[in-house]
């Protein structure tokens, strides 16, 4: 169970902190939720607490392994090699798990990717996405600015 002032990833929409956990009725049932504020996307969300493991919510990676995915990041080869609908769909999983190193890759895979040739509007979008779910999660550990973490994903 997280508390208030916990730094979370709630994947496909980004990091942010337990603001409050509020008891609210909807359609009639009781229920008891998080309520997470995502700086990136300027928006808070309300979870229920009961359906956080489904929603895949986790706390965010520790500095140790924000350091370590980052230094990947860099100094690892791209693994582009599949056509570019079979790309989209192991990429659209590796989002879904909320993983920090599998956001890192998919991020990572698609800037080399874009150097390339460019890409389709779909994955545009993907990595668009996939980038803001990274900067905000590196904004959030290494406490420094949007600005700041974007600059440390540039290739």
């Amino acid at each position: 169970m997280f508390q208030i002032g916990d730094k979370v990833l709630y994947p496909m929409h980004g990091a942010g902190t337990i603001e409050a956990i509020e008891e609210k009725e909807i359609l009639g049932e009781r229920r008891r939720y998080y309520v997470i504020s995502i700086p990136i996307s300027n928006m808070n969300v309300m979870i229920p607490i009961g359906s956080v493991e489904t929603a895949g919510v986790r706390p965010v990676a520790d500095s140790k392994t924000m350091k370590s995915i980052i230094f990947d990041f860099h100094n690892e080869e791209p693994t582009c090699g599949l056509p570019w609908k079979e790309r989209y769909k192991q990429n659209m999983e590796k989002l879904k798990t909320g993983g920090t190193l599998d956001g890192a890759e998919v991020v990572r895979d698609l800037l080399h990717l874009q150097k390339e040739k460019p890409l389709n509007s779909s994955e545009k979008q993907m990595l668009n996405d996939a980038s803001k779910i990274l900067i905000s999660e590196l904004s959030i550990i290494k406490d420094i600015s949007e600005t700041q973490a974007a600059d440390l994903l540039v290739i």
